[in-house]
């Protein structure tokens, strides 16, 4: 399994991560009948995932961080490559380097909450700048990671990994459905959003942040997922590729502290120090 930077100590709560095993991310089942593009036409699954590209290369390809035809809003895509696999992971080390380590997989069922797959991305934008705004008024910085999947009978949804300290977590987690109906525009439906916290108990990363990595390691290979298997073996993620279901525009991202600019920026003044 891939080496992790041990989590920092920070004083915060963590749970348990979600399982291994092919479990859904809610029981609730999507309002399909909206007459949008769905992530699985009622005529069939999706594409396969398209393998022609098998030749994983000695060394990582340069991310240059522009947008362009890669990012456009209407892309449509039912996999992550190498270079956003790279992106996240890179992500994920940096948020312990920077003290911000994940502390919570948040998933968020939008196309059961009435979000088209097309307006999944601005949805899920929407929610981390209110998740973000929400910690900033308390005098906290946060860290995250998301995925978009689609999916036969899930729909699309998002998976992320975030930094939320143990003191705000109930501040969080009252205020989240409210945010929900506000991006919505509708009532709250009932497992739309699981937040869990990351571990086996409360104050694992504190008094066994071993395991806690472990804990760590799973979930970042559950969001990744929808990864060929070349590439999940590539970065020895210790998990079976699974369909990541029609996407359309941005597939994943990470917090621009946890991004490439600002790691770069970190190894620069790490060089010259």
């Amino acid at each position: 399994m891939h080496k992790q930077p041990a989590c920092q100590r920070h004083g915060g709560t963590f749970e348990t991560s979600p399982r291994v095993a092919k479990g859904e991310v809610s029981l609730v089942q999507p309002p399909f009948n909206n007459g949008e593009k769905r992530a699985f036409p009622d005529h069939g699954t999706a594409p396969a995932i398209d393998y022609s590209n098998l030749g994983v290369p000695a060394d990582l390809p340069k991310r240059t961080g522009r947008g362009g035809a890669r990012n456009r809003a209407d892309r449509e895509s039912h996999a992550l490559h190498l270079g956003q696999v790279a992106n996240l992971r890179d992500a994920f080390d940096h948020s312990a380097v920077i003290g911000l380590p994940f502390t919570r997989m948040i998933t968020i069922h939008w196309e059961a909450a009435g979000v088209p797959l097309a307006g999944m991305a601005k949805a899920t934008g929407a929610f981390i700048g209110l998740m973000s705004k929400t910690l900033a008024r308390y005098g906290c910085a946060t860290a995250y990671v998301w995925v978009h999947e689609g999916g036969e009978r899930k729909g699309g949804h998002c998976h992320m990994l975030v930094h939320v300290p143990a003191e705000l977590t109930e501040v969080v987690s009252k205020l989240q459905r409210g945010w929900l109906r506000r991006i919505t525009g509708r009532a709250y439906r009932k497992g739309v959003i699981l937040s869990r916290p990351i571990g086996g108990r409360r104050g694992m990363e504190v008094d066994n942040p071993e395991l806690h990595a472990v804990n760590l390691e799973v979930a970042f290979g559950y969001i990744c997922k929808a990864a060929s298997q070349t590439v999940l073996d590539h970065f020895d993620i210790d998990r079976l590729h699974e369909p990541g279901g029609l996407v359309i525009g941005k597939r994943c991202g990470t917090s621009q502290n946890t991004g490439a600019k600002a790691r770069n920026t970190s190894e620069q003044e790490t060089a010259s120090a």
